[in-house]
């Protein structure tokens, strides 16, 4: 795949989880609103919107995850980086993109695992299977490879990698 395809395919999955975090966290607002209004207007909470509610944190969580990655947003070792020769300093930002995409590919690892073990097994207060507190992890992980790989392809041809919200 060449560089700017692999460049849409990375800004296209980060817009896209992006935008699937804020509808989550919305949706988590309305979990909520709707518990609250349950509890003190009816004196009947719902009990779904809870669980669904932390279900959603779970996403909203792993996507905001995935895209800082992209987006640079994660801690970076800024202030060292300033003070080392250029050949030096390209060195150690792949050496940090390469350490975040081995923690993703962690992340997707240990995601596939755990949603195939607890798939089968339904939540209690929503009828879904439990493998879907599991499942960001995964989608996480794979965002975070690609997202460093990115980083890593643009660090190696001067590049800059722009940002998922232009």
């Amino acid at each position: 795949m060449n560089a700017p395809a692999f460049t849409r395919l990375c800004a296209a999955l980060s817009k896209l989880a992006l935008v699937s975090a804020v509808v989550c966290l919305i949706a988590v607002l309305l979990c909520v609103q709707l518990q609250v209004v349950g509890r003190y207007v009816f004196n009947d909470t719902p009990t779904w919107t809870e669980g669904l509610a932390m279900l959603l944190v779970l996403y909203v969580t792993a996507f905001g995850v995935a895209v800082g990655v992209r987006d640079a947003g994660h801690i970076g070792l800024e202030s060292l980086l300033v003070l080392l020769p250029e050949r030096w300093r390209l060195r150690l930002e792949l050496l940090v993109h390469a350490l975040v995409a081995g923690f993703g590919a962690l992340m997707a690892q240990s995601g596939w695992v755990w949603t195939q073990l607890k798939w089968s097994e339904p939540k209690p207060m929503l009828g879904v299977p439990e493998g879907l507190d599991y499942l960001p992890l995964l989608i996480a992980g794979v965002l975070i490879v690609l997202f460093s790989l990115e980083h890593m392809r643009a660090l190696w041809r001067g590049e800059a990698v722009r940002p998922s919200w232009y």
